[in-house]
């Protein structure tokens, strides 16, 4: 399943569109500012982009939830983990496994073999764990095994600073259809990788 195929509900039409208007009152208000008063708008265009931000996260956190749920019935808790972790800066990497198998391209880890809670991820991640440097494997609602190892992307991605998770998660996601969370150490901030490319999403944003 891809965004073509992922209609957007009406109160999403209707949270997006307030987005939009914003931006264009905002880009209307730098013309009038640029035709008017011929001053720097440089603060103006900060603002924009903080909108185009908060657009594509509500969009991609939409389509995250719906390219999940035929996979997984632990949205919540995988939505908990992932917040606390957001919150704390803790890293984290987990492979929600869809219709591809992964045994080929994964280096295997710890065996687990245990319900999805938000809890025993929280485990899994906890920073000095043995398990916390890589990748928790789910599949169904079922966490599979932890301490994975991904394959890292061979190309050269747009953001030089990624790191090794970023890296691993698109790396996995372009030779194989599997969903991948990623929380950044440094900043907190949570992305998932799908088809070789990056999506930033809300931390709560998996419900």
């Amino acid at each position: 399943m891809d965004a073509a195929e992922i209609g957007l509900s009406s109160p999403m039409q209707e949270h997006l569109k307030q987005y939009l208007y914003q931006i264009t009152e905002d880009i209307e208000r730098m013309l009038h500012t640029i035709e008017t008063k011929n001053c720097c708008i440089l603060n103006e265009f900060e603002q924009v982009h903080h909108i185009f931000n908060d657009l594509q996260m509500a969009a991609a956190s939409y389509y995250l939830n719906a390219y999940l749920s035929p996979y997984t019935d632990r949205h919540q808790a995988l939505s908990t983990a992932v917040q606390h972790f957001s919150e704390r800066k803790h890293g984290a990497l987990i492979v929600i496994q869809r219709k591809d198998p992964l045994e080929r391209v994964i280096t295997p880890g710890t065996h687990v073999g245990a319900e999805v809670s938000y809890a025993l991820i929280e485990s899994i991640f906890y920073p000095g764990s043995p398990l916390h440097d890589g990748a928790a494997l789910i599949h169904g609602n079922t966490i599979i095994s932890a301490g994975n190892v991904l394959p890292l992307t061979q190309k050269t991605v747009r953001q030089q600073n990624l790191g090794t998770r970023h890296r691993a998660a698109i790396g996995l996601s372009e030779v194989s259809d599997a969903l991948v969370l990623i929380v950044s150490e440094e900043t907190g901030k949570t992305s998932f990788a799908l088809e070789g490319k990056l999506y930033p999403i809300n931390p709560g944003g998996i419900i």
